[in-house]
Order: structure tokens, then sequence, then C-alpha cells
């Protein structure tokens, strides 16, 4: 058998030994590694991402920046994904994929660990207050001073005016180290998925490279969960915990002018990306294939052989070094050919503006929740953690079932993901008719009088009761009167007195609680917002129950929408497909969704903060019902743009289907008379044999 190994090894090693563990098992034991390695990073990845989106309000606190310029920050991870996806998704994929996997966490560590540096460059948190501290232990002092004929005309006062320390800390935006780091987890998350997913494609037994790929994107969901948790943890607990004394912190995590320890949680996702790398670096550049992938490739006497070998379920591919020249001057024909599929370009259209919906759903969700509902960073945090990350898991896991049980077509899976995300549809309309009213702040959205239907603006804030009183309208720096209505200052609520320290301060004989009080007496206000009201309470726990069942039930269509992606393509392009899809989806929503968003978001502000230096910083109070209606309406209303779009899709797969259907029965006729031809060729071969093995003199070949 000489001659035939020598052919059937030309192009392949082949692995025949029965007792290896490549035939006692379907998975070989690399392939374990490799999905056991890739579901780490996909979590790793997944946790940095997920705790960059929990401390955007903390972000925009510690740095006084407004919505647009965080949703700037937040796309700037597509942004680096921009920069290398396509070179990455075709070159990167014909050289050793592992190793260049294992570059990119090391590169998304690095990333994370830059975005925690300003926290440890940017100096202490100093929090806008009117409170001034005392110099004995009863803090009797006035909130109200009295008025200057200087103090009046400056509208301000001289608590507020730029310190000297202003052009030192305005000298460098320390956002930007935020920025920069967030490109650099996106430059090296980019090799992930694109060589991830194709490398488990290409070694996994066909009927379960669909399972395979759902439990890696169900265990990168699971990253969420605890980026989420990690996330609430940290914006308990206080920006500058160890350096000051938190009796002298009068705010809690409930206030507009909290920042938690956002820094502290980068540094846990940095060093756990770091550690996803490591076992990249034992992995070999190809796995043993599975003989069913390679039967078109190989030449019928490779194939005979193989399939004659007793217990042979794989082979291996020579690594042969790879031909960059080729590879770019293949590049431009093979983006044509692949850009040329009417199925996967109108695919990639539903997923952009999908992407858009949803990148910029999920951006401002928490922040939805804390002004709309009344809930702490922490707690929105926590919520999305624990009961809306883990229906997606659930979700996007369940999808993946159901497409191996049932063995949906291309259209099958094409008409389940489409149902799914219009039923979730329908529910999420219902998120209109959970909304509460806006939180009752005298001078913004109520009168002093405590009449509703004020239109705000910055002179409204002043009125008689304080006017006395050289207040600034500048401040936030809320109260709770025992009206119910919190004031925007103790000074602008008219109080004369305090007693008691830190959070305990109590205000005295506000003349502006008397106003909308018919009942005379000495009345109080402390610190902080009032809580919203019952009836708002109320409606947050169907507001979660909704969100959870129309999370699980758009998630169901996750995986069969993605295994569309893989199968309406041809297995050559697959990488590039992937890298492609990434980059669009990225480039067209990853990037501009959180930015426009955010600026929609930032119109519905109603107090604006002031930065120690003058200029504008971050919102403080928003008009919820007019967030409610952008962000919803906007959300809902991409989404409906892609169900008209899926329209023409299910058009384009009809005729797909036809098309490959129509050659498959013009190339099986083709086939079969080959077929023929071939036995008839081995039949004559084999009556050569008999007639050699009469000759006593032949040359022995086989």
């Amino acid at each position: 058998m000489k001659k035939m190994d020598n052919t059937a090894t030309d192009s392949w090693i082949v692995d025949n030994n029965p007792d290896s563990s490549t035939v006692k098992n379907s998975c070989h034991p690399n392939l374990k590694m490799f999905l056991a390695a890739l579901s780490f990073a996909y979590f790793a990845k997944a946790l940095s991402g997920s705790y960059m989106k929990s401390t955007i309000t903390q972000l925009e606190r510690r740095f006084d920046i407004p919505s647009y310029l965080i949703g700037i920050i937040d796309g700037s991870f597509e942004i680096g994904n921009l920069l290398v996806i396509a070179f990455v998704s075709y070159f990167c994929a014909k050289l050793h994929r592992p190793k260049i996997i294992a570059v990119g966490c090391i590169l998304m560590s690095f990333g994370t660990f830059l975005i925690a540096m300003p926290h440890f460059i940017i100096g202490r948190y100093k929090i806008e207050t009117s409170i001034r501290s005392s110099v004995n232990s009863t803090n009797n002092l006035s909130p109200c001073p009295a008025s200057s004929p200087e103090s009046l005309r400056a509208g301000d006062r001289p608590s507020i005016l730029p310190s000297r320390g202003c052009e030192k800390e305005s000298s460098v935006s320390m956002w930007i180290y935020v920025l920069v780091g967030n490109i650099l987890r996106g430059i090296g998350e980019t090799p992930v998925q694109p060589l991830g997913i194709s490398y488990i494609d290409d070694y996994a037994q066909s009927d379960n490279a669909a399972l395979y790929i759902g439990c890696v994107q169900t265990i990168s969901i699971i990253g969420p969960v605890f980026g989420y948790l990690l996330g609430s943890l940290c914006a308990k607990i206080y920006v500058d915990i160890g350096y000051v004394d938190m009796e002298t912190i009068t705010i809690t995590p409930g206030d507009a002018r909290w920042v938690g320890a956002w820094w502290l949680g980068y540094l846990i996702a940095g060093a756990i990306t770091l550690m996803s790398a490591v076992p990249f670096w034992f992995l070999p550049k190809s796995l043993p294939m599975p003989v069913e992938k390679h039967d078109t490739n190989c030449t019928p006497e490779q194939t005979r052989f193989i399939k004659d070998s007793p217990g042979l379920k794989h082979m291996f591919r020579p690594e042969e070094p790879a031909n960059l020249h080729l590879m770019a001057s293949e590049f431009v024909p093979t983006l044509k050919s692949l850009l040329g599929n009417p199925v996967y370009t109108i695919y990639l259209c539903v997923t952009i503006v999908q992407f858009n919906s949803l990148i910029g759903m999920v951006t401002y969700k928490p922040k939805y929740i804390e002004q709309h509902y009344g809930q702490s960073a922490s707690k929105a945090n926590f919520l999305m953690g624990m009961i809306n990350i883990p229906a997606v898991a659930l979700g996007m896991f369940s999808g993946g079932v159901v497409m191996k049980k049932y063995k949906l077509s291309i259209m099958g899976a094409a008409k389940f993901a489409f149902g799914t995300s219009l039923l979730g549809y329908f529910l999420s309309l219902l998120f209109f008719a959970m909304g509460c009213e806006n939180a009752k702040v005298a001078g913004i959205t109520v009168s002093y009088s405590g009449l509703g239907g004020l239109s705000y603006q910055e002179q409204s804030l002043i009125s008689d009761c304080n006017s006395d009183c050289s207040c600034t309208s500048r401040e936030w720096d809320p109260v709770c009167g025992e009206n119910g209505i919190t004031y925007v200052s103790p000074c602008l609520a008219g109080c004369n007195s305090s007693t008691g320290s830190g959070k305990n301060t109590v205000f005295n004989n506000c003349k502006c609680l008397a106003v909308a009080n018919t009942q005379p007496g000495n009345l109080t206000a402390s610190l902080g917002q009032c809580p919203h009201r019952d009836s708002c309470e109320k409606v947050f726990p169907y507001f979660l129950a909704m969100s959870v069942l129309s999370s699980f039930i758009i998630s169901l269509g996750g995986t069969p929408g993605f295994m569309l992606l893989v199968r309406c393509i041809k297995p050559e392009l697959k990488s590039l497909a992937l890298g492609i899809h990434t980059l669009a989806t990225r480039t067209l929503a990853g990037i501009p969704a959180p930015i426009y968003f955010g600026a929609i978001i930032d119109t519905t502000c109603l107090k604006w903060g002031y930065k120690m230096c003058g200029g504008r910083g971050a919102c403080r109070i928003y008009d919820t019902s007019a967030y409610r209606r952008v962000y919803l309406s906007l959300t809902l209303g991409l989404r409906t743009v892609s169900f008209f779009l899926c329209i023409l899709g299910f058009a384009l797969i009809k005729r797909h289907i036809r098309k490959e259907e129509k050659h498959v029965l013009t190339n099986g006729s083709a086939e079969l008379e080959t077929l023929r031809k071939e036995e008839n060729s081995s039949i004559h071969c084999e009556q050569f044999v008999l007639a050699l093995d009469c000759n006593p003199d032949r040359e022995t070949r086989l």
C-alpha cells in the first residue's frame, strides 16, 4: 500500500490510530480546550464592556461631561475595532489564530488598566455644595447669608467662583485617558469573535458547530451579569474611599452628585482579561478536522482510503507558510464576491438598524432606571445584572437548543428570529404606559406654591421667599422639604439656620416651604431629594417584569439569526463575512448610536451642573416624561424600520433557496454521470489488476 499512502498524505496528515482520543471523542481535546479558552475570553471582554456601560453616570459626574460625550467615549470601543477589523478578519484568519487572540486579550487588559489611570492623577473629587463646614461641632451656620449689593448684581455667591486650582485642573481633560483606553480595548477585542468562531466551525463536527457557538455566546452573556454586579458594588463605594473621612460626606448613593469607585472595577476587569490570554499560547495553529469537511477537497483515492480506514474520523491539515502577497491580491475579489451576495447584504442592513436600537437602549437603560424611577446607580446596575441579563442568556441558549433540536433550515431560522423579534417589539410598546411623573422640584417642575406646569427658566428659581438671600441659581445641593417638594439648595428654600452635621444636617425656618404649606410653624428640610411617590414605586416592578419577558423573547432569535449569517455564505468566506459583519455593525451602530442617543437625552435635561472653573457640567435632573418619550420612541422606531427590511430579506432568502436547489439538481445529474464513469473505470481497473496477477514478471506497485 506504499503508493496509496503517499497519495493520501500528499495534502493531508491522517490520524488513523484507533486508540487515539480523536477516535473516542468527536470533540478533540484541544478543541475542548479552545472552547473553554474562547468562552473565558468572551466572558472577560463582555465583563469589561458591560462594566463600562454600568459606569456611564459615574464618569459623567466625575469628569463633568454631558451624555453625548459619554456616547463618544462608549463608541470609541468600536472605533478601535474599525481600525483593524478588516485586516484581522482576512489576513489573520490564515495565520496562528489562537496566538493572535492571545495578543488581543493582552491589549484589551492594557486598555482597561489605562481607563482607570485618571483616578490616580486627577486628585480628590470635589462635591458641588453650598454647605460650608463650621468651626465648631454644632454646625449652626445660616444657609441664607445676608445679601449685599455686589452679590445681588453678580447673581452668584463668592463660594462658587473659580478657585486658584482651576488652571491646573482644566489644563488636561482626564476623560481623554478613558477614550484612548477604550480604543485600545476595541483593537484588542477585534480578533476574538471572527477568528474564534471560524476556528470552531472549521474543526468541529457540522452537527455540533451550532451548539458550540451557542454555548460560547451564552457564556459570553454571563459576563455582563458579573459586569453589572461589579458596577453595582463599586457604585456603592465612594470614589475616594480610604482617602477621605466618610463622616464628612453629605451625599448618599442616590444623589445626582454621587460618584462611586468606578476605577476599582476597571482594575479587576483588566486583571481578568489578562488571565484569559494565557490558554491561547498553548494551542496549536490547526486541529484535526472531521473528514466530512474535506471530502470535496480530496481526490477520489484519498477519500476512498480515508473512508475505508477503520476508526478514522479526523485529518490534519499540514501547516504551510502564509503567502501574504497572494492573500492581498485576492482580497478585493473576495470582498466583491461576499458583498455580491444579496442575502448577506440585506442581513447586514437589518442587523445594523437593529444594533442601533439595541446598543442605544442597553447603553442608557441603567440611566433610564435611575432618572425615571428614582433608583440609585448601584440598584440599577444590580437589577440589570441579576434580572435582565440572565433572561437574555437563557434566551440565547434556548434559541441554540431549538436550532439543533428542530434542525432549522435557513428559512426556518429567519422566520423564527423574525417572529421572536416582532413579539418582543409588541411587548415593549407597553413601556409607554409604565411611566412616572416628574419629581416636584420648586422652580423647575413646579412653582414655589406647589403648582405644576412650570416652564423652567433659570430666573424661575428666584422667588419672593428667597429674594432676601444672595442665592446662586447654578448650584445643585437639593433638600427635601416637609411638604414633599424638593428645593435646589437650602438657600433657595429660604432656610435661615441649620442643626446637626454631615448627612444628619437639618435646615430650619425655611420660608419657601411656608408658601406651599397652609400650616404655620418651623418648617424644616433635610438633605437630598424627596423620594418618588408610591404610585411610581408600584409601576416599577411591572416595568422590570415586562423588561425581562421582552428581553428573553427577543434573544430567542439571537443564535438562529447568527447561524443564518454563517449558512448564507460560502465556507471559504466565513471568516471575512463575520469580520465585515462586525465592522459594519460597530461602525454604523456601535459608534453613532450612543452618541445620538446621548445627544437626544441631553435635550431633556432641566438643570445642568457647573464645573468649578466655569462651564456646563453633568446634568442634575431630567424631564422624566420627555426622557421616556424620546428614549422609547427612538428605540422602537429603529426596530420598526428593521422589520420593513426583513420583508425584503425573506424574498431574497426564498430566491437564494430556489437558486441553490436548482444548482444542486443540475450538479446532481453531472455528479451521477461522473460516478457512473468512475464505477466503469474501476471495473476495468480491477480486470487489469487480475491480468497483472497472472504475469509472474510484473513489478509490484501496490
